[in-house]
């Protein structure tokens, strides 16, 4: 049974970092595509980043800001998110698929339940 695990939200200043990370098991972590997107409630999920073993895509709204990586001897996936700012506000969700495009939530077969990032002003 394949389980994607979310840690690292939380509650932070604009201006601050956090990193989040995605435990996966259940799968052969190093064949598939990772992704990480957020949702505001009542809003559509949004793609923020995906690794691959050859890639790395980021949105436009955090390029500069977030960094993606993956530790395949850990099975984890990370997320470090700097210069926080209030639009942030979401909770976010780690996936993982062999789909296309890498930006659409169609992508990817598995995802986590999500933790909660809250960006105070």
């Amino acid at each position: 049974q394949v389980q994607l695990v979310e840690s690292g939200g939380g509650l932070v200043q604009a201006g601050a970092s956090l990193r989040l990370s995605c435990a996966a098991s259940g799968l052969t972590f190093g064949r598939y595509d990772m992704g990480w997107f957020r949702q505001v409630p009542g809003k559509e999920r949004l793609f923020v980043a995906h690794i691959s073993l050859s890639d790395i895509t980021y949105a436009d709204s955090v390029k500069g800001r977030f960094t993606v990586s993956r530790d395949i001897s850990k099975n984890t996936m990370y997320l470090q998110m700097n210069s926080l700012k209030p639009e942030d506000t979401a909770i976010y969700y780690c996936a993982a698929g062999r789909g296309a495009p890498i930006t659409s939530r169609g992508a990817y077969s598995y995802w986590g339940q999500g933790t909660q990032v809250t960006v105070s002003s």
